[in-house]
This record gives C-alpha cells, structure tokens and sequence, in this order.
C-alpha cells in the first residue's frame, strides 16, 4: 500500500460546531467511563454518545433532502458515493458572488483534466481556510448559479461536492443548485474541507455514508485515493 495516498477532507466532530441554523446541534457527551463500567460488569471500557444532525458535519445528502419525490439514502446506489472525481479551482470567486459556468469551464481548463460521465465534482472555493470558525462560515460563500449547476447536471456529474455549507449562494432565496440537483438527479456533499491540496486533481473520492434507514443525509468521512 505504499503507493497509495490519502487525503481527509473531513471537518473534525465536536461539541459547539458550527451547524445550519436550522439543524440540530451537535452534542458529545459520556456515556459509560472507565470507572462506572468496571464497577458494574468487572472490566473497564469508555464510551460517548453522539447527538447529531444527518446535514450537520461533513455530510452527504440523499436526493430526498431536497426532492420529496427522490430517493431516501438507503435507496440510493453507492456509486453516487464513491468513484473518479476531480476537483475544480474556483477560490477566485468572491464569496459574494456566484459561480458561472464559465468559472467552471476555466477551472476545468486550467486542470488539464477530462470530465467524464459518472464523475463527482468537487469545488473548491477557499471557503472553509477563509472562514471557517468565523461569523461568515454560515452566511457568506459563492455559490453555484442556476446555470453553472446545469452545466455539471449536462455534463453527467453525479454528486458535488463543496468546502462550504451549501452549494447554493446564501443570498439566493430559491436555493438555486438545490432545484437544479433535484431536476438532474445530483447529489450534495457539503462542509468538505483541505481541498486546496487536491485542487485541479484527478483522484478516487470516498465517502460512504452511514447506512441510516430512509436517511435524508449522513455524516461521512470523505478521502480522497491517489495512486502513486
């Protein structure tokens, strides 16, 4: 396996991460210590419980988030979750504005890499390193306009990924990207981060999620597979 290259491009889990408003927050809290369980069954093991919103960490979503009609996450097909993926350079977008297809294009360009049919589309935009952490993580990013996501549904991508919360710009009220995933059939994946190392990179992405019965989303640990 010397070959082989890993790059975690998961956020770290903790206790008063940032989470969309509208989500459950996320809680770590003791469940059984080392003292208590020696005491009550004669051997020592620690555990945690974990109280968590499907979309809160590093997270897929199913297409049922954001289709009542689309399939939940246990119908989905792993494909959508693991396969050839490159990602694209658009970290010169204002995180107050919007990006293009042409921004795609470019970025696409600039890679030297072909777009396949099946592929996942990660972008990477700077978010995360710029804001993470900050007031601005959850209120201020570029986002996919309406045309740059039919670009990638035309173009048979099947999940994009994003250093951010969302796809969307948070200033667009019709969650643009959204609506056009769901016409397409595109799945999100969304708070990725380090993905300037991968950036204008062809590699395997993974990031399986929990197998969650009729799941809107799941937490995920997303790497991706370089071959060397």
């Amino acid at each position: 396996m010397s070959n082989v290259k890993l790059v975690d491009l998961s956020q770290e889990i903790y206790n008063g991460m940032p989470v969309f408003p509208l989500h459950q927050k996320t809680f770590i809290f003791q469940n059984k210590t080392h003292e208590e369980s020696k005491k009550e069954v004669g051997f020592e093991f620690a555990t945690y419980n974990l109280l968590i919103n499907e979309h809160g960490p590093t997270h897929t979503d199913a297409i049922y988030e954001f289709d009542p009609n689309g399939k939940k996450l246990d119908e989905m097909s792993l494909e959508y979750f693991y396969g050839p993926s490159i990602c694209l350079d658009v970290s010169h977008v204002s995180p107050d504005d919007y990006i293009t297809a042409g921004d795609l294009e470019n970025a696409l360009q600039r890679s030297g890499q072909v777009l396949e049919k099946g592929d996942i589309v990660l972008l990477y935009t700077g978010h995360y390193d710029r804001a993470y952490g900050t007031d601005e993580w959850l209120t201020r990013y570029a986002g996919l306009d309406i045309e740059a996501c039919r670009w990638l549904g035309e173009k048979g991508v099947v999940n994009i990924g994003v250093d951010a919360p969302a796809p969307d710009n948070p200033k667009d009220p019709n969650f643009s990207a959204h609506l056009i995933c769901r016409q397409y059939e595109m799945s999100h994946i969304e708070n990725l981060c380090n993905l300037d190392q991968i950036a204008g990179k062809r590699f395997l992405y993974f990031g399986l999620p929990l197998k969650i019965r009729q799941g809107t989303g799941s937490p995920i640990r997303a790497v991706a597979v370089f071959l060397e």
